[in-house]
């Protein structure tokens, strides 16, 4: 049986292997700067930082740790959102792996936490929208150097994630009891076919469900939108399924673009480990 942190570690490696996900990295598609390989080894040094967060560590040094051993590979930043979501999740493992457990894990996070997040950005570039103006001392792209501030105001790693909402759906995710997450776990346990495939499928629901932060941050809101109204086109007409060569199209589309919704990836990992650990999906 596979531990908590392997688990993690392969999600991380379903998500990116899961193919077709327009504008993301698959087997079919690299980007400009990052290629699939990259992800490959970012899972694997990933692997430290979960099994921390598996063995009752704090939230924010098991993160760190993720983010310092993921950021080891050419790439850059290749999940960073996935881990923000993984590590906490690892954590619930050793009590239940469920919604108001995963919440707790979360709300009970503190201001050395918070720290500990700050300093991840010192090991690897984010995209990250600018800060709310009473947030300017916090702004997350000062990594360390904001933590004097971070500790001046007393605040903890789930406060800063209940700040950043809206405009990043990874720290929804923490405000809101990770609930799209254990909904694309249950989009995971009721497709049918390989798991690359449902990944694909349920990365396009998700997609289609909402527009993408990352997307929106780098691009605008339009774009976001007409992302997510192509998406919800394509999942309406089965094209997976129906019209493989239009999902081709919109990857490619999405990659000339440099268009990257790399939130809904994060989520679909977050799925994969929520489905692997609930048995709900078998290799």
């Amino acid at each position: 049986m596979r531990s908590p942190a392997q688990n993690a570690e392969l999600a991380l490696l379903l998500e990116v292997a899961g193919t077709p996900k327009p504008g993301n990295v698959d087997r079919h598609h690299d980007l400009a700067d990052l290629r699939f390989e990259h992800f490959l080894a970012g899972a694997v040094g990933a692997r430290e930082g979960l099994e921390l967060a598996a063995d009752g560590a704090a939230v924010g040094p098991a993160f760190e740790r993720a983010i310092a051993g993921m950021a080891d590979q050419e790439g850059g930043n290749t999940q960073f959102g996935a881990l923000l979501l993984l590590v906490p999740l690892v954590r619930a493992t050793r009590e239940d792996l469920s919604q108001p457990v995963v919440e707790a894990v979360v709300r009970e996070t503190t201001v050395g936490d918070a720290a500990s997040f700050y300093r991840a950005f010192d090991h690897v570039d984010v995209g990250v929208d600018e800060p709310p103006e009473d947030m300017t001392a916090l702004d997350v792209r000062r990594g360390a150097d904001a933590i004097p501030a971070l500790e001046e105001r007393g605040l903890t790693l789930f406060d800063i994630m209940e700040r950043s909402v809206p405009g990043d759906d990874v720290a929804r995710e923490w405000v809101r009891g990770f609930d799209r997450s254990f909904a694309a776990a249950e989009r995971l346990a009721d497709a049918d076919g390989p798991i690359s495939d449902r990944t694909a499928a349920v990365f396009l629901s998700l997609l289609a469900d909402r527009p993408d932060t990352l997307v929106a941050t780098r691009h605008d809101e339009a774009t976001a939108w007409e992302v997510t109204d192509l998406a919800a086109e394509l999942v309406a007409d089965n094209a997976l399924e129906t019209e493989p060569a239009a999902i081709e199209a919109f990857a490619d589309n999405l990659v000339e673009r440099g268009i990257n919704p790399g939130t809904t990836a994060d989520v679909t990992a977050a799925g994969l480990f929520i489905a692997l650990e609930h048995e709900a999906i078998g290799l």
